[in-house]
């Protein structure tokens, strides 16, 4: 992919979150100081107006770039990698694709503040700078239409800790927390090929894992003030937070698939 001109870009509130295009593929996506009563992101990606048939990627594939952030702990997420868009829900309106949410297949490198919970298993980190990779099943979105029957019994702390135990067992998951100082500028690559995921930092091996994601990907690059958690106690919590203005530099990007 020798062009990132035609990306999609995603910025909320509009006119005050922003993408700005950089020489030698480059992006600076920034978000505005705000309290947690709006949601804030900056998001570049390749497959806001496709059908999840039509994303682009599949193994063997490599992402490098070069990524600066302007805080070691912006509250929220940011990133860049692969997945399949699992949680949007869309009828088509409005020129987008029509889509129903389904299980996560992923592999990423993904920030997530301390406010956030965001591992199925507890031998994983769940926060932090995290090198991930998520492998679901590509169930169809039609048959897991009756799950979301199951979703207003997450209130019950019990109920809740199952449900999470069975998510474990259907959600496959590897990561690896990285000790990365994030206010400077590191070369990041991410390979995912048919058999293994390997996370290099600055020419240096990271992670590796033999986990793999499924189906068809799409690239997504982003910035945000979300958190969510999802903890063994079985207690499920998702919102917005607070932020000091904050950005996600991204440089020299090369993709090869």
């Amino acid at each position: 992919m020798s062009s990132f001109s035609s990306l999609n870009i995603l910025t909320l509130p509009p006119g005050q979150a922003s993408v700005e295009l950089l020489p030698e593929n480059g992006w600076l996506l920034a978000l505005p100081a705000g309290p947690a009563d709006s949601y804030r992101v900056a998001q570049l990606d390749d497959y806001r107006h496709l059908p999840r048939s039509h994303f682009r990627w599949q193994p063997p594939l490599i992402l490098k770039l070069t990524a600066q952030v302007s805080s070691p702990s912006v509250p929220g997420t940011w990133g860049f990698g692969f997945w399949n868009d699992p949680f949007s829900f869309s009828w088509g309106a409005r020129g987008s694709s029509r889509r129903l949410p389904m299980l996560p297949n992923a592999a990423w490198f993904f920030y997530a503040s301390p406010e956030n919970h965001l591992s199925l298993r507890d031998d994983l980190p769940a926060n932090g700078l995290l090198a991930g990779v998520f492998r679901s099943p590509l169930i169809p979105s039609a048959v897991l239409i009756p799950a979301l029957f199951v979703l207003p019994l997450l209130a019950i702390p019990a109920t809740a800790r199952w449900l999470r135990r069975l998510a474990c067992f259907v959600i496959q998951q590897d990561a690896a927390r990285l000790d990365v100082k994030v206010t400077q500028p590191h070369e990041y690559r991410l390979e995912c090929q048919t058999h293994a995921v390997r996370f290099d930092v600055d020419g240096q091996p990271v992670f590796e894992t033999p986990l793999t994601p499924r189906g068809r990907l799409g690239l997504v690059i982003w910035i945000d003030n979300q958190y969510a958690t999802f903890t063994a106690d079985g207690k499920l919590r998702f919102g917005l937070l607070p932020n000091d203005a904050a950005s996600l530099r991204i440089t020299e990007i090369q993709l090869v698939g």
